[in-house]
């Protein structure tokens, strides 16, 4: 029961890293779970999770891999092939032999053939961290598949290296050509053991299909137990398990291009099932190396023989020797190979390839993979500084890459790269037609009618914001926006205390009007109102469900009186926006003016349309508002995602989308 609890919890804390992330878009994903993984274990919670290297491998790495495999494109992975192989083989011999030495020179306590273990484990890039972070920074196409070609692959050469330095270490026995002989051995035989048993699946389900077996449960169970059962006979057979899933994976794009050109159903399923299989990995792996972190620390901060401030201080040098490195190796091959470029390019691409060399759970896993005992029963001589050092490491590179890469990668190929980012008014556009084609993608001979009407009201917002050529751009243009838009909300709040005071309003609807305008003030004047709303919506509309008291529902009559309010007022606030307006808040009274001549049209169409006495229509249409507003925050973040909008702009669409909000504010409060 315990397990199954912590289990949850682990996936619990996957989604708020995501809800997080949303949230805070400039820190990455990754950040976040380690960072939550982190607090679970410092918490009073009792929580203690031994990492175990070989199922960790097998669990996580093995499907990741595989599926990295799959997706990477494997022509322009061949064109790169040399620059690959110089990365993901020579980088990492030289890594090992380099940073070794110099770890062993630094620290005279860990032997020299631990320092190589070290260094070797310290080598390979992690493609699944390369992956979370690739999404958010606008790194050119080259590089990404540089990066991705190389975590495909340099994890071998890695831990094949650590691997024998560690048996160099217990046994006090190294040979290097027998070593060479079996990484060649290792290698090619991963290879053809991931092509060989990738063969065998795929007849097993082209044998199933001709018997007329198209059950897509089974084929996708089928997909999904490949990898695992690649990466383990792999490993039985005493060659490399990741190199056998990396090819696996790409003997299946291959396989599924030439023999499945067509959509099915079973490709629809078996995409949507892959998507939330990889999500729960990638989510697990950073949280569970967040679990690992504050024991890691622990034992170094307690042992009297560390100073704390040396320590993190070899953490630092030790990141600085990789990314020197990397970034001399890099640097000279593109040199040798005369690479067409200027020198201010080179060194820029080069710097954007050595701080993208992300280390990841892979380094992790290796470095508790290392053995308690030598073969004399004597401990594995300072294990635990080892680990901790693999764990700084992989913070550290994870935190820089994070930070700095978002402000390189801007600048990428000059103006070529600023191209890529769309201006604030296109952003606004796009947000606004992807809202439409998702709910395009809804329709249904059921909520035809619906649709069509909320699909209207997007039309006319996305002529307005073309003749306006963008709504409230720039941080003192928004600031006037709102300061109007509050101005109106005072108009319109004194024309209804008006109203009642001369009779000619209820006191009710007084009520719930004071309510509508509250809520729109909030809105405009904290953007996380917002997202403490939308939950709050969601309850509300959850105990309606629920609840056996409906007289608290709006009736047709009341929203109707609220409507012919809103007119009223609005007509008001339209006034005296015109009436007040300066010449220095022009375009900030047009555009909330707009806003109010928007409602009133909307209010007529309501008021005049056959279907507005229509209560479950109208209850669905305002169903479907708040759904596409939603639609519009998911889109933003999905271009963010795709590096089409910077962090920078975020926040000022996120102001666009409220205002969105703000104006279906009175029909949300039914």
């Amino acid at each position: 029961m315990e397990l199954f609890l912590l289990i949850l919890g682990l996936l619990a804390l996957i989604a708020v890293s995501n809800v997080l992330n949303r949230i805070v878009p400039s820190v990455p994903v990754p950040l976040f779970q380690i960072a939550l993984g982190a607090v679970l274990v410092l918490l009073p919670t009792g929580i203690e999770l031994e990492l175990e290297p070989e199922l960790f491998f097998v669990l996580f790495i093995a499907p990741l891999l595989f599926n990295d495999g799959k997706r990477t494109p494997r022509e322009e992975l061949w064109k790169l092939r040399g620059w690959i192989l110089l990365l993901a083989v020579g980088l990492v011999f030289v890594t090992v032999v380099a940073v070794g030495y110099g770890i062993h020179w630094l620290l005279p306590s860990i032997p020299l053939s631990a320092a190589f273990a070290l260094a070797a484990i310290l080598s390979p890039t992690d493609a699944v961290a390369v992956g979370a972070l690739s999404g958010r920074i606008n790194l050119p196409k080259g590089i990404l598949r540089l990066l991705e070609g190389e975590a495909l692959m340099n994890d071998a050469s890695g831990l094949v290296a650590f691997k024998f330095a560690v048996a160099a270490t217990v046994t006090g026995a190294f040979s290097l050509a027998a070593a060479s002989w079996s990484f060649i051995v290792i290698a090619l035989g991963g290879v053809w053991v991931g092509i060989v048993l990738s063969l065998v699946f795929i007849a097993i389900r082209s044998f199933l299909r001709r018997l007329g077996i198209e059950d897509a449960t089974m084929h996708v169970l089928i997909q999904i137990l490949t990898p695992f059962v690649i990466y383990m006979l792999a490993e039985e057979v005493g060659v490399s398990g990741i190199l056998g899933v990396v090819a696996g994976g790409i003997f299946h794009a291959v396989a599924k291009d030439r023999l499945e050109p067509y959509a099915t159903k079973l490709q629809v399923v078996s995409t949507s099932t892959w998507s939330v299989i990889l999500f729960i990995l990638n989510g697990l792996v950073f949280i569970l190396l967040g679990l690992q972190i504050p024991h890691v620390t622990e034992v170094i901060w307690e042992d009297p023989h560390f100073n704390n401030a040396q320590a993190i201080g070899y953490v630092l040098i030790i990141t600085l020797a990789l990314y020197v490195l990397r970034f001399v190796w890099v640097y000279l091959f593109s040199v040798l190979e005369g690479v067409s470029s200027s020198t201010r390019e080179r060194l820029h691409s080069t710097l954007l390839t050595t701080l993208s060399g992300v280390r990841g759970a892979v380094t992790l896993a290796g470095a508790f993979s290392i053995p308690l005992l030598l073969d004399d029963g004597s401990p594995f001589p300072e294990r635990d500084l080892i680990i901790f050092l693999s764990a700084g490491v992989i913070l550290v590179t994870l935190i820089v890459a994070s930070v700095v890469l978002p402000l390189l990668s801007r600048k990428t190929d000059g103006e070529g790269a600023e191209s890529k980012h769309l201006t604030e008014h296109q952003a606004q556009v796009r947000i606004l037609e992807m809202a439409v084609r998702s709910l395009k993608d809804e329709i249904t001979d059921d909520n035809r009618e619906v649709i069509a009407a909320v699909l209207g009201d997007y039309g006319q917002k996305l002529r307005q914001v073309h003749s306006e050529q963008g709504f409230a751009q720039g941080r003192a243009m928004r600031a006037e926006v709102c300061d109007r838009w509050l101005f109106a909300i005072q108009a319109e709040r004194k024309e209804a205390a008006r109203l009642v005071d001369n009779g000619e309003l209820a006191a009710d609807t007084a009520k719930r009007f004071e309510s509508i305008l509250s809520r729109t003030e909030s809105i405009l004047a904290n953007r996380s109102f917002a997202v403490f709303y939308s939950l709050r919506l969601a309850f509300k509309q959850i105990w309606k469900k629920i609840s056996s008291g409906r007289d608290a529902r709006w009736s047709l009559a009341d929203i109707e009186a609220i409507r012919e309010l809103r007119m009223r007022t609005s007509k008001v606030a339209i006034n005296e926006l015109q009436i007040n307006m300066r010449e220095t808040d022009n375009r900030a009274c047009t555009a909330v003016i707009q806003h109010y001549q928007e409602g009133i049209r909307r209010t007529n169409l309501f008021l005049n349309s056959a279907l507005h006495n229509d209560e479950e229509f109208q209850r669905e249409k305002k169903e479907w508002e708040r759904k596409a507003i939603q639609m519009e925050r998911d889109a933003l973040q999905e271009m963010y995602v795709n590096g089409e909008v910077t962090i920078g702009m975020v926040n000022h669409l996120r102001f666009f989308i409220n205002t969105m909000e703000a104006s279906l504010s009175e029909e949300e409060m039914e």
